[in-house]
């Protein structure tokens, strides 16, 4: 028997936090509460439960640890997540902004089968809407190479990575200004004291907070297109 819904919950936060931070392969009980929102006890309970299932591994004052079998069931849900916005936006013509919490609705109910039909019809995206990799059917997540917009050497181009906010009218306002993942951009120049930055999209010149800019991820052209 698999992990239920709330199981591959953990498990995926759990990977994401692992898949992005550089120091360790533990990722503390504090940061997943916090992600996922809920209380450290609740935390704590699930940590037993996948622990007990072979899911996870827990060592006191480092964190938690996925085992193989805990990784699948967290790349099975990224998966299916993200494949599942895409079809949205891509082919259901849905707000970029609209999609995050309708695709996790969804997603705990679409069949396997489905999750691949969409993987065809959305013509085998390796992103999701917001930039994020999509693992492969057989389990594997591309590595992504990227970094904060706000800090970006002035004077350099770059191509948008990922968009790093949830938060609907943040991801409104960003489409409108057309930064979005695979959108080329310039970064012409910063105020001091970590003041705005003047961009150029296109024949478009945007300015943006330093706190917004940190949510855009940006990247050489040539690491855009993921390798797997």
């Amino acid at each position: 028997m698999g992990a239920s819904t709330a199981m591959q919950d953990y498990l995926a936060e759990a990977y994401r936090i692992a898949y992005y931070q550089k120091e360790t392969p533990y990722v503390s009980t504090s940061a997943l509460a916090e992600v996922l929102n809920v209380s450290a006890p609740a935390v704590t309970r699930m940590v037993q439960r996948l622990k007990e299932a072979g899911y996870l591994e827990h060592e006191p004052y480092r964190g938690i640890l996925l085992t193989p079998a805990g990784e699948q069931e967290a790349l099975h849900n990224i998966r299916r997540h993200r494949l599942v916005e895409v079809f949205l936006v891509d082919v259901m013509k849905f707000g970029w902004h609209e999609v995050h919490d309708a695709a996790d609705s969804l997603g705990e109910s679409v069949s396997e089968t489905v999750v691949t039909r969409m993987d065809q019809m959305a013509d085998f995206p390796r992103r999701c809407p917001h930039g994020e990799p999509i693992p492969t059917a057989d389990g594997v997540m591309p590595r992504v190479v990227d970094f904060p917009l706000n800090e970006a050497q002035a004077g350099s181009s770059f191509v948008i990575s990922r968009v790093t906010t949830h938060d609907a009218d943040q991801l409104e306002y960003l489409g409108g200004l057309g930064l979005k993942p695979g959108a080329r951009l310039t970064l012409i120049g910063r105020a001091p004291f970590n003041g705005p930055l003047q961009l150029e999209v296109g024949s478009a010149f945007p300015v943006i907070g330093h706190e917004l800019a940190g949510r855009l991820r940006v990247c050489d052209p040539a690491d855009f297109e993921l390798r797997r």
